[in-house]
C-alpha cells in the first residue's frame, strides 16, 4: 500500500508541475478558447475568438468550492494537478476562469402523477430559471417532460417565450421513466453537440423525486450517456420528507458521476432556490482545455482525477469520459 501511495503521490507532483511549466511556457495559438464569439456575446467583445475544439482535446468544465460550499474565484492552472485515465495531459491547451461559454440547458421536469400536487410551483421556478440564465444570443435551452415516456415541449432555442410556453405545456399524469429521459435527452439532444465546434457548457436540470417505475434503460445506462454527451446533471428531488430515500440516492448518483449537484429544497416554495444556486454555479466555474497523453480512438471510457492544491478546496467535475471512435 505505501508503495502504490509513493506511486500516486509522485504522479500527482509530476502532473501539477507539468501544468505549471506549461503555464510559464509560451504556448502556440490554442485551438480552443473558453470566450464566446463577438458576433453572440451581448458584453460586445469585439475581439473575441472563435476558435473551434479539437476531436482529440478534452473541455473539462469544473466548480472550486470550499467547505462551506462557497465558490473559489481567481484561482491559476498551477493551482490544479490532473490526471486522465492516470497520466499527467501532453498538453494543456486553454486554462480561463469565470468563464462565459455558451450554454446548452436541457430542463427535464418529471411530469408523473406523483408530483401533480407540487408540479405550478416546478414550472413557475422552471421558467424564472431560464429567465435569469438564458442572457446571451449564443445560450440554448429546451424543455422536456416526462412520464411513462418523454416527451419534449420545446426544442432548442433562446426564445424565453418558446421555453415558457414548453414548460406550460407540461401536464402531469402517468407513471415515471427517469432513466429513458435523461437517456432521451443525452441522445438526441446534448450528444449532437460534438467535438469538433465551438466549447460549450452542457447541462441538464433535473426535477424528479428520483423514483422510476417505468424505464427500460437501466441507471448506469443513462449515466454512461450523460457521460458521452458531456454533460452535468443538477437535480433537485421533489420529495419534501425529512428522510432520504431511494429516489435521492438515485439523483445523488446521478449528479455526482456527472459533475454535478443535488438539492434537496425543504418545501415547494423552496424550489426557486435550488435553481437560483444552479445559476449562481454556471456563472462560478473553470475551463480547462488538453490534449490526454497516449489518446486512442478507440470508444473506452477514460477517467478523470482533478485535484486543488490547496487541500482546504475542493474541486468538482465529470468522473471521465468516453473516447471517440474511428
Amino acid at each position: 500500500m505505501t508503495r502504490h501511495l509513493s506511486s500516486f503521490v509522485f504522479a500527482a507532483v509530476f502532473c501539477a508541475a507539468t501544468l505549471q511549466a506549461q503555464q510559464a511556457a509560451p504556448q502556440p495559438a490554442p485551438p480552443a478558447a473558453a470566450q464566446q464569439p463577438a458576433a453572440t456575446d451581448q458584453q460586445g467583445d469585439a475581439n473575441a475568438p472563435v476558435i473551434k475544439l479539437g476531436v482529440n482535446e478534452v473541455n473539462l468544465i469544473f466548480t472550486v468550492t470550499d467547505k462551506h460550499g462557497r465558490y473559489i474565484p481567481d484561482l491559476k492552472q498551477s493551482d490544479f494537478a490532473l490526471l486522465d485515465d492516470r497520466k499527467a495531459p501532453s498538453r494543456v491547451n486553454a486554462f480561463h476562469q469565470q468563464i462565459n461559454l455558451p450554454l446548452r440547458v436541457g430542463i427535464v421536469i418529471d411530469a408523473s402523477t406523483s408530483i401533480r400536487s407540487r408540479f405550478q410551483f416546478e414550472q413557475q421556478s422552471a421558467t424564472e430559471f431560464l429567465l435569469q440564465i438564458i442572457k446571451a444570443r449564443s445560450d440554448r435551452a429546451f424543455v422536456m417532460g416526462f412520464d411513462v415516456t418523454p416527451n419534449l415541449t420545446q426544442d432548442w432555442t433562446n426564445n424565453i417565450d418558446g421555453l415558457e410556453t414548453g414548460i406550460n405545456r407540461l401536464r402531469p399524469g402517468g407513471g415515471t421513466a427517469l432513466f429513458d429521459a435523461v437517456y432521451t435527452a443525452c441522445r438526441d439532444k446534448l450528444l449532437d453537440v460534438s467535438r469538433g465546434q465551438e466549447p460549450v457548457r452542457k447541462a441538464i436540470v433535473l426535477l424528479s423525486d428520483g423514483d422510476d417505475n417505468q424505464s427500460r434503460v437501466h441507471p448506469d445506462e443513462a449515466i454512461k450517456e450523460c457521460q458521452r454527451a458531456e454533460t452535468i446533471i443538477y437535480a433537485i428531488s421533489t420529495n419534501w420528507t425529512p428522510s432520504r430515500g431511494k429516489g435521492d440516492e438515485v439523483l445523488t448518483q446521478m449528479a455526482g458521476d456527472t459533475g454535478g449537484k443535488v438539492f434537496f429544497p425543504p418545501s415547494v416554495e423552496e424550489v426557486s432556490n435550488s435553481f437560483h444556486e444552479i445559476e449562481e454555479e454556471l456563472r462560478s466555474q473553470y475551463a480547462l482545455t488538453y490534449t490526454p497523453a497516449d489518446f486512442k480512438y478507440d470508444g473506452t471510457f477514460r477517467p478523470i482525477y482533478l485535484y486543488c492544491n490547496d487541500r482546504r478546496y475542493m474541486v468538482r467535475t465529470r468522473k471521465g469520459y468516453f473516447a471517440p471512435r474511428p
